[in-house]
Formats: C-alpha cells, structure tokens, sequence
C-alpha cells in the first residue's frame, strides 16, 4: 500500500494555483460534493476535461462540402507540377541524394 501511495504522491509533483471568488468557489464545492468526490479531484477532472476538448478543438480540422470536394478531388487527381516545384525537387536531389 505505500508503494502505490509514494506513487500516487510522484504522479502529482506539480502545482497550479489560481483565486476564485466565494460564489465561484462554492460552486464548485457543491458540485464536488454533488458528485460526491474531493474537491481537488472534481477540479482535476473538469479542468483535465476542458483542456482536451479545447485541444481537439483547435487540433481537427473542419472543411465545408465545397473544401472536401476540392480537396479529395486533389489528392484523386493531382495538378502536375508546376516548374517551381520541378526545380525545387531537382535542388533537393541535388542536394540529399548525391
């Protein structure tokens, strides 16, 4: 059992701090207790919660219909290369592959 202790202790070294006013933190506190789980654990879980929806957010990419088409069309039908791409592919081969 101390073994799992000392590791749960090592998994929370790091520290966020931040005010809240007395309504935001009764709030809080009354869902914590809502959900009947420690404040510092309905925070974690909430705050952890936020942060991946807000990544996944701005990580996804999100195309109208007209985009997709564009797109999808281009990757089934690509445009040849244009002469500035040619000479960039011949510098790189030039440069990479001796």
């Amino acid at each position: 059992m101390a073994t799992a202790a000392k590791r749960h202790r090592q998994l929370r070294e790091e520290r966020l701090g931040f005010r809240v006013d007395e309504p935001t933190k009764a709030l809080i506190e009354r869902a914590a207790q809502l959900e009947r789980r420690k404040l510092t654990d309905f925070c974690m879980t909430a705050l952890t919660d936020a942060a991946r929806r807000t990544i996944a957010e701005h990580e996804a990419l999100v195309l109208s219909e007209r985009d997709r088409i564009v797109f999808f069309d281009t990757l089934v039908n690509p445009p040849a290369p244009s002469e500035r791409l040619q000479r960039a592919f011949a510098e790189h081969k030039r440069r990479v592959m001796p």
